[in-house]
């Protein structure tokens, strides 16, 4: 896979488990701060669990109350949760 179409891939997955959460419910989405998210995005792109992610989000269409515990992310869209 050339790296435009990870990109690609990674923030579809990113975006989808940020909405699967509740993460990008407006108040959330205006607290998330610029250098966060381009943490969260390097992160997401470096991770290993694509798979998984996907079979995740997939088993979790309906909505989720924290996100996939193998997440690089995890404490990070818990906390953009809670805000």
């Amino acid at each position: 896979m050339n790296w435009m179409n990870k990109m690609s891939e990674r923030a579809h997955l990113m975006g989808q488990m940020l909405e699967t959460i509740g993460a990008m419910d407006p108040d959330a989405r205006g607290k998330c701060l610029e250098g966060e998210l381009r943490t969260a995005a390097s992160r997401c792109m470096c991770c290993s669990h694509t798979r998984q992610c996907a079979k995740w989000l997939q088993d979790n269409a309906a909505g989720a109350t924290a996100p996939f515990e193998d997440c690089p992310n995890a404490a990070l869209f818990r906390e953009w949760m809670q805000n």
